[in-house]
């Protein structure tokens, strides 16, 4: 990771519906209801269309998605490049919080056993 800040912290305040978002979008591009199905499915939690549109809109004025041509009404959305790299820092970023707390976890149980 360079001298500035990470694309991860771009995601803005809002981060994890961001990366849900990211997450379901690295898997194929998707319009916003699918995008919401999608979420329902692999994240155990749902966006409301306010906050997906939010997210959306978001991501893309910061180049991390960006709109595909539609036939219809629906607008598909697919990850850019900068996208795929700020989700890929912002899952180390989250695997070393996970390899943290579970050593931590685990002196903690040890600890109580004595």
């Amino acid at each position: 990771m360079g001298d500035g800040p990470s694309q991860a912290s771009e995601l803005g305040r809002f981060a994890e519906p961001a990366m849900l978002v990211l997450v379901s979008l690295s898997a194929s591009p998707k319009h916003g209801y699918a995008i919401m199905t999608d979420v329902e499915a692999f994240g155990a939690t749902s966006l409301g269309p306010g906050t997906l549109y939010a997210v959306l809109a978001r991501l893309e004025a910061g180049g991390l998605i960006e709109p595909l041509e539609s036939d219809d009404r629906r607008r598909p959305y697919r990850l850019t490049a900068a996208g795929a790299a700020a989700l890929a820092d912002q899952l180390a970023e989250m695997g070393r919080f996970l390899r943290i707390g579970r050593m931590r976890l685990r002196g903690a149980t040890e600890g109580a056993d004595r």
